[in-house]
């Protein structure tokens, strides 16, 4: 799928609203908003098609979107059907005092994280299947790398500012001086306390 770069200004939300964060607790409307997020401006068809919908139940999802100010309508350059693109070109969950929102909040972040996960490792499966058809110049720069590291929290969280620093000027959706023989890329990072690292809590009888 070709992508062709806006440079739209860095506008990277934190989403508090309970009920954007409900409307966000739904596969469809997370694929859908992932993949106008990675994409720029899509038709409900062109969506349909790389998330394996229909075009009317995709427009009925991206207009629910729409009520919460996640996605928009954009001008379409040929006059057909009008396109939606994310009103942001970042999004995190971000927190709150109210108990019963944070409990709303704790789900849906949970809810983001697992599905965050098995995207990437759907994504990954089939960029590995589709491995032998892509041009060699793309399968050569691609990473698969793993690393244990020995770090302090404030180290690590030194970390991920810096490597953030590197990789945001080449983020698809605000990029402007993307070369001609670009294409989107998917990077995913992750580093927390490795799960064997973590001390048994007293009482746990381990």
């Amino acid at each position: 799928m070709s992508f062709t770069s806006s440079g739209r200004p860095e506008d990277r939300r934190t989403v508090t609203d309970p009920r954007a964060l409900r409307a966000l607790a739904h596969p469809l409307r997370l694929a859908l908003l992932d993949h106008l997020l990675s994409f720029g401006a899509r038709t409900a068809s062109e969506c349909a098609e790389a998330v394996g919908s229909t075009p009317s139940n995709c427009s009925y999802h991206l207009r629910a979107l729409a009520r919460f100010g996640l996605v928009e309508r954009v001008d379409a350059e040929d006059g057909r059907e009008r396109p939606w693109q994310s009103t942001a070109t970042g999004l995190q969950l971000g927190r709150a005092d109210d108990p019963g929102v944070r409990l709303g909040e704790d789900t849906v972040e949970r809810f983001f994280a697992d599905r965050q996960i098995d995207e990437e490792a759907a994504r990954l499966h089939r960029a590995i299947a589709q491995r032998d058809s892509v041009p060699p110049a793309w399968r050569e720069a691609s990473i698969l790398a793993g690393y244990a590291l020995r770090i302090t929290p404030e180290e690590l969280r030194e970390l991920g500012e810096r490597l953030d620093a590197l990789i945001r000027p080449y983020i698809g959706l605000t990029r402007d001086d993307a070369p001609s023989d670009s294409a989107v890329v998917a990077l995913n990072l992750s580093a927390f306390l490795h799960p064997d690292a973590v001390p048994p809590q007293e009482g746990s009888g381990s």
